[in-house]
C-alpha cells in the first residue's frame, strides 16, 4: 500500500512539470515573437520612411521633366522663329540678289548706249576741228564740248553760221535717239564783260538759251527732253590766269544721258 501511494505521488509530480515546461517555452516563443514584430515594426517603419522619401523625390524629378519639357517646348519655338526668320532672310537676300543683278542689267545697258551714242557723235561731228569741238565720255554720259569761237561772237549769245551748222548735226542724232537727255550749260571766262548782259551769269545763261532755241525751234527736238543752264565762270577747266586757260573755259557743253527712269524706278523700290 505504501509503495501505491509513492508511485502515484510521483506521478502527479511528473505530470506537473509538463505544463511548466510547456508555458516557459510558450513564453520564449511570445517573446520571440515580440521581437520579430518589434524588428518588424522598425523595417516596416524604416521602408515606410524611404517610401516618403522616394515620393518626395519623383516629385522632384516629375518637376525636373515638367520644366525641361517647357525649356524643350520654348527651345522648340524658339527653333521655329529663327528657322522662320533665317527663311525670311534668305528670301529678302535672294530679292536683293535679284534687284543686284537687274541693276547691273540696266547699268550695262545704259554703257552700251552711252558707247553708241558717244560713236554717233563722233561720227556726225567729225568735220569740225578738235580745238572747237570735242566729244567725251564721263560716268555713262557724252559730253559734246563747243568753243566760244566755233558758237558766237565774243560777249554775244548770238550763234554764228558755223555753230549753228554744228547744232544741226548734233540735233539730227538727237532726234534719231529719243531716249536721251539734253543738258546744256553755258560757261565764261573770269574777265568781266560790259555791255549788253549785266555779267558773265547773265551771258552763260543767255548762250545756253540761244542754243536751245535753234535745237527746238530750228530742228525740232523735243523741249521736253531739254534743260539749258548758266554757270559764269565757276566751272572752269583751265586757269583763268592764261589767255590760253580763259580760251578754254569759253564755252558751251551739251551733255547728252541716256533716261534712266527703269533705274530710278529699281532703286527707289
Amino acid at each position: 500500500m505504501k509503495k501505491y501511494f509513492l508511485y502515484l505521488g510521483v506521478v502527479i509530480v511528473a505530470d506537473s512539470c509538463v505544463p511548466s515546461r510547456s508555458f516557459k517555452q510558450s513564453q520564449i516563443e511570445t517573446a520571440t515573437l515580440r521581437t520579430d514584430s518589434a524588428n518588424l515594426a522598425g523595417q516596416i517603419a524604416k521602408l515606410e520612411g524611404e517610401i516618403a522619401t522616394f515620393k518626395v523625390n519623383i516629385a522632384d524629378l516629375n518637376g525636373k521633366v515638367s520644366k525641361l519639357s517647357n525649356q524643350n517646348s520654348q527651345l522648340g519655338q524658339e527653333s521655329a522663329n529663327q528657322q522662320n526668320q533665317l527663311s525670311q532672310s534668305e528670301q529678302s537676300l535672294q530679292r536683293q540678289q535679284q534687284r543686284l543683278l537687274k541693276l547691273q542689267a540696266l547699268l550695262e545697258e545704259q554703257k552700251n548706249k552711252s558707247d553708241q551714242l558717244k560713236n554717233k557723235m563722233t561720227e556726225a561731228l567729225k568735220g569740225f576741228s578738235k580745238n572747237d569741238l570735242s566729244v567725251n565720255q564721263k560716268n555713262g554720259k557724252v559730253y559734246v564740248s563747243l568753243s566760244e569761237n566755233l558758237l558766237f561772237p565774243s560777249a554775244s549769245a548770238v550763234v554764228n553760221p558755223k555753230g549753228v551748222d554744228a547744232l544741226s548735226k548734233l540735233a539730227a542724232v538727237l532726234n534719231l535717239n529719243s531716249d536721251v537727255a539734253v543738258n546744256i550749260e553755258g560757261h565764261t571766262d573770269s574777265i568781266p564783260i560790259r555791255g549788253k548782259y549785266k555779267d558773265n551769269w547773265d551771258l552763260s545763261t543767255a548762250r545756253a538759251n540761244s542754243i536751245v532755241r535753234i535745237l527746238v525751234d530750228t530742228y525740232k527736238v523735243d523741249p521736253v527732253r531739254v534743260v539749258a543752264s548758266g554757270h559764269s565762270f565757276f566751272d572752269p577747266l583751265a586757269s583763268n590766269a592764261t589767255p590760253e586757260g580763259r580760251g578754254v573755259n569759253r564755252r558751251t557743253e551739251i551733255i547728252l544721258s541716256p533716261k534712266l527712269e527703269e533705274m530710278y524706278k529699281l532703286l527707289e523700290n
